[in-house]
């Protein structure tokens, strides 16, 4: 088990370094470094400034190393939008903000999800089955923004239920959950039943039926906890989709976290800002599945081999 946790932790932290490549070399890509990294009106103080603290004089292999070790002390620069703060402190500032909305869909997708895709495997062909089935088809083949905008026409704007975007109470949580939970419910749902489908026919369950075991504990424990492994992984990839994958929804919705701030980045050219977005998001989604491919390991000893 260490040594499959010690070659999983390896290649996550090799993941990173690769990401920290990409958003160097994007950075030089663009134009000279600069003037990625300063307004047009930066003052001749400014500019000796920046290429001392990022060695912009020296070679690209001793830049790579500057900008690195910057990186790992959280240090990406000042904003160049948000006056007065760091990169990383703007960064810092809305994360808690998608964290809220990503943990919000998060959970809405799994309360949902499991017991749907559970329930469509114990009604194979039946109604619910078939209903759940066409629920999966039109979440994931319906682009989350134009979703969003129906959420926003029909239960804002026509029922006036809630508010339509922005953010400060529990209210205008409710559409950008939703809608980021969205397909993520569909994905997960249709994991989910066919893992039971084929667990459900193993003959350790018939076993268990046949002992007497109740239907309700053969079913919410011994086959779904067999039958965890594929949604697990999932779940791994939909944590970090959710939290990353959050620019779309909260443009939409104007919810202030880490994709508006991207989006509003980018619009101003603030490199520092994108870069420690970037940065953090590769973060995010390849934590993300380093846990779950540990918990994998636990639930399931041939995962291990």
């Amino acid at each position: 088990m260490k040594k499959y946790i010690g070659t999983r932790l390896i290649e996550s932290l090799a993941a990173i370094l690769v990401i920290t490549i990409l958003v160097f070399a994007l950075t030089h890509m663009s134009g000279s470094p600069v003037d990625a990294l300063l307004p047009q009106d930066a003052t001749q103080d400014q500019i000796d400034a920046l290429v001392a603290q990022w060695g912009l004089d020296q070679p690209l292999a001793v830049q790579y190393l500057t900008f690195l070790k910057n990186a790992l002390a959280g240090d990406f620069g000042d904003s160049l939008k948000w006056r007065g703060y760091s990169a990383m402190g703007v960064v810092l500032d809305r994360f808690p903000q998608t964290l809220l909305l990503g943990g919000v869909a998060v959970a809405i997708s799994v309360i949902v999800a499991i017991p749907l895709g559970v329930m469509a495997a114990m009604n194979r062909n039946g109604p619910l089955d078939r209903g759940a089935q066409i629920f999966s088809l039109f979440g994931q083949s319906v682009p989350q923004f134009w979703f969003a905008i129906l959420l926003i026409w029909f239960l804002a704007v026509a029922l006036q239920l809630v508010p339509t975007s922005g953010s400060g109470s529990w209210r205008h949580l409710i559409l950008p959950a939703i809608a980021m939970a969205w397909f993520q419910i569909a994905a997960l749902s249709r994991l989910t039943r066919s893992a039971m489908l084929d667990v459900l026919d193993a003959e350790y369950i018939k076993l268990a039926r046949v002992k007497g075991v109740r239907e309700a504990r053969v079913v919410w424990v011994h086959a779904l906890r067999n039958a965890a492994v594929v949604p697990l992984t999932y779940f791994g990839v939909l944590a970090g989709s959710v939290l990353t994958g959050s620019v779309t929804i909260e443009t939409v919705f104007s919810w202030p976290g880490l994709g508006w701030v991207a989006i509003e980045a980018i619009r101003a050219r603030d490199f520092p800002v994108v870069q420690a977005v970037v940065v953090i998001f590769a973060i995010i989604y390849i934590v993300s599945n380093f846990l779950v491919d540990i918990l994998n390991a636990y639930i399931d000893p041939r995962v291990r081999s």
